[in-house]
């Protein structure tokens, strides 16, 4: 590489570097599908998340999610109507095909492991960051997540930033909308994800 230019030596490395990521889908043995249309992704599914807050007390059994920080002053003191700023909490909650929490000794379609975090004064929002994990008959992997929830709209968007094992490499959306609030300590949100990319 002597005698190559500056230009010459980025052109190879640059050509090297596409034609390692290239290989990278090629090493598990997969294709990588990229869809052309927002109506086709390659795959989708549709999930229910359920969060059940631990409420200091009563709840520990069932609690699925625990607030790690308590909100601040400043999000007490703005209103009546609290929105938790500066509240982080972390959750290993099931997600469920269907609308209902598994019975007792039932498996979930999946878990969310991660957390969220009340990230605005003015009105509810948080920022998730999650993975979906799954390990049935039906799944096999990861699918990872993460962007705001804006609470006050009918539906918002998060990422998918990628996956392992059925989800490989995904890239994609999740369609959230709140499904159930019952007070401060449960909610379900439905979830429609769609993968624009994918490997099979």
């Amino acid at each position: 590489m002597q005698g190559l230019a500056a230009s010459s030596k980025l052109s190879l490395t640059v050509m090297v570097l596409v034609f390692l990521l290239g290989m990278v889908g090629s090493a598990h043995g997969l294709e990588r599908l990229v869809s052309s249309n927002s109506n086709e992704p390659c795959k989708k599914m549709t999930l229910y998340y359920h969060d059940i807050l631990y409420d200091g007390g009563n709840n520990t059994a069932n609690a699925t999610s625990s607030g790690i920080t308590k909100p601040t002053a400043l999000s007490t003191s703005r209103s009546k109507n609290t929105t938790y700023f500066g509240m982080l909490a972390v959750f290993n909650d099931p997600m469920t095909v269907g609308k209902a929490l598994p019975m007792a000794g039932e498996e979930p379609a999946a878990h969310a492991e991660g957390f969220y975090f009340y990230d605005k004064q003015e009105a509810q929002s948080a920022w998730f960051g999650f993975s979906i994990v799954f390990n049935s008959t039906a799944h096999k992997g990861t699918i990872n997540l993460m962007g705001a929830d804006l609470m006050s709209e009918k539906t918002r968007d998060i990422s998918v930033v990628g996956g392992t094992g059925d989800f490989f490499m995904a890239r994609g959306i999740a369609t959230l909308s709140t499904d159930a609030l019952e007070g401060l300590y449960y909610f379900r949100l439905r979830m429609d994800i769609k993968l624009y990319e994918c490997y099979v």
